[in-house]
Parts: structure tokens; C-alpha cells; sequence
């Protein structure tokens, strides 16, 4: 009797193990059993809601589920993201985000509540978004050459607006001032819109911005664009030069990617990666992006721990140099 017994239950553990393990493969080949929530965290309007509403749209046409995009806006990022850390790892809670929450905040904030590396499992780089610099018609200088040697001439006379402290703008500025041995003043913003209102006016001397919140501003000549900050020229501003070309090393853009909570199934992971590659190749995805500013770039997810990893080490030294913290 106990013989029968013993083998009953070492039968039904054969069988419970049997069903766990296979448990991960059948959910993966029904993915997605419920709608999927894209988490971004940021308002609506923004670079980063644009990119993820196209990218939701066609995500749920691949996968023939549902892709709800919901805004997480608030402390710089950190409140959406630290949400996506903690939610579920079965692939129904992706995060779109952008580099400066997962590549600056960490070192802005004494305590953002995410680890960027070991709290995310990366799917799919979407492309970035380089920064312009531009200033007023009005502004003596009409190159990158000619601010620097401007700025030189008149140290703390010149001001570059921005988003607020510690936001892309405002490092990118001090990232200048470094490079080019200039000292320009930094005058923070609520918004760069509101930035950029007084560049156009002549009341603070320039600013740095992404091409979709300049570009008509350059087309009608309020604002001219003297550099922009990726390694390349970049398609929407072709006759706009790199910094780098002035400034051998400067560079850094906003990029963007899709991210889920760590742990997530290696089946589901897969299943993402081929969706995410399937949406970025497809042309009516690719317009609306690139129609949004973005220069796409469908990498795998070691390209994203790669730029990750190059980024957090970029920002936490521009961040030192600024003395920028937020608590």
C-alpha cells in the first residue's frame, strides 16, 4: 500500500513538473491572452507619446491583440518607469522609454527607485532623436565656430535656455561648455517651448531642441540652427552640420526603446522581438515615425544594453560636471 502510494505521488510530481514547464511554452503561443499596456512615461504630446501611439497601433495589428498606450507622467520618468519594474514579467506591461529617464535620471536623482540594468529586459531599440542647437537671427554669431569664439570673448555673457535642470537640453549645454572651454549660463525653463519663445525674442541667447519642436521656426527664420548633435547629418536637417565636426567627441542623442519588466519568458521575448521587427520594417509605421522626428533604428536588445550602458556613463559625468540633483 505504501509502494502505491509513494508511486502516486512521484507519479503526480512527473506530472505537475511535466505541466510547469510546459506551462511557458503554451502561454507564449497564446501571447497575448489580455490586452498588452504600453506604459510611457511622460504626458501625452510629447516625442516619446508619439512614438509610442504609432508603434501600439501596429504592435496590436501584428500580434491581433489589443496595445493600450497609458501615460505615466512625473518626477522626470522615474514614476512610470519605476511602475513597469514592478509590474508583472508575462509580457502585458511593456514601457516605451526614452534615454534621459533610463540613462540620466539614475545619476540625477539621489534615489529614482529603478535600476535601468538589472530591472528591464530590453526588446527593441526604435530609432532616436538628435538635439539641434539653434539660436535668433539677431544672435551675432551665424556658426558653431563663430559662438565659441563668441563666448570666449565674453565669458558668462551668452545664456542657453532649457526643460529645466537635468533635463537633455540643459546637459547638452553644459556638455558644450565643456568641449568648447566656454562658460555659458544656463537659464532653466518649465518647458522648452517656453525656452524657445525667448531665443526667438532675444532674450536668452540660444537653446538645444529637438528638430520637431524647431523646425518650423527654422523654415520661416526665427531660429537658425548651427549644429545638431548626432554623429551623422541628420535627414529632416541635412544642411545642418554635426557638432562633432567642430567638437571631435561630442554627441548624444534621445533615443528611444522598448522595454519590459526583467524575468520576462524567453518564449514571449522572442515573440516581441519578431512583432517589434515586423512593425519597424513596415512603410506606414516608418512614415509616421520618421514624420515624428525620429531616425529609425529597429536594434536587437544588446544594441540597447550597449547604448545603455555607453549612455550611463556619458550623462553621470555630465551630471557631476553640472552639479545638476534632484531629490
Amino acid at each position: 500500500m505504501v509502494s502505491e502510494v509513494r508511486r502516486g505521488l512521484i507519479a503526480g510530481s512527473l506530472v505537475l513538473a511535466m505541466t510547469s514547464a510546459w506551462a511557458p511554452g503554451a502561454s507564449a503561443n497564446d501571447y497575448p491572452t489580455r490586452p498588452i499596456t504600453m506604459l510611457v512615461p511622460a504626458g501625452a504630446g510629447g516625442t516619446n507619446d508619439a512614438v509610442a501611439r504609432i508603434v501600439a497601433a501596429k504592435l496590436a495589428e501584428v500580434l491581433q491583440g489589443t496595445v493600450v498606450v497609458e501615460n505615466r507622467p512625473g518626477a522626470g520618468g522615474n514614476i512610470g518607469t519605476v511602475a513597469a519594474a514592478k509590474a508583472p514579467a508575462d509580457g502585458h506591461t511593456l514601457v516605451m522609454n526614452i534615454s534621459s529617464a533610463m540613462a540620466i535620471n539614475p545619476a540625477l536623482y539621489k534615489a529614482p527607485g529603478f535600476d535601468p540594468v538589472k530591472d528591464f529586459t530590453p526588446i527593441s531599440l526604435v530609432g532616436s532623436v538628435p538635439n539641434v542647437l539653434v539660436v535668433s537671427p539677431s544672435f551675432p554669431a551665424k556658426s558653431l565656430q563663430e559662438l565659441i569664439a563668441a563666448a570666449k570673448a565674453k565669458p558668462h555673457g551668452y545664456q542657453f535656455g532649457s526643460a529645466g535642470n537635468g533635463t537633455l537640453p540643459h546637459l547638452m549645454g553644459e556638455m558644450l561648455n565643456s568641449y568648447a572651454g566656454i562658460e555659458l549660463q544656463h537659464i532653466p525653463y518649465r518647458a522648452i517651448a517656453a525656452a524657445l519663445t525667448d531665443v526667438i525674442g532675444g532674450e536668452i541667447s540660444m537653446a538645444f531642441a529637438t528638430p520637431a519642436a524647431v523646425i518650423q521656426h527654422i523654415k520661416t527664420n526665427r531660429l537658425v540652427p548651427l549644429g545638431v548633435s548626432s554623429a551623422g547629418r541628420t535627414p529632416s536637417l541635412p544642411d545642418v552640420p554635426p557638432i562633432a565636426e567642430t567638437l571631435p567627441g561630442f554627441g548624444g542623442t534621445l533615443w528611444i526603446a522598448l522595454f519590459a519588466p526583467k524575468d520576462l519568458p524567453s518564449e514571449i521575448d522572442q515573440k516581441l522581438q519578431r512583432a517589434m521587427k515586423q512593425v519597424l520594417e513596415s512603410p506606414d509605421a516608418r512614415e509616421k515615425l520618421t514624420a515624428a522626428g525620429v531616425e529609425i533604428d529597429n536594434g536587437s536588445p544588446a544594441d540597447v544594453a550597449k547604448l545603455l550602458e555607453e549612455d550611463l556613463g556619458r550623462w553621470a559625468k555630465i551630471v557631476k560636471q553640472s552639479g545638476a540633483k534632484v531629490d
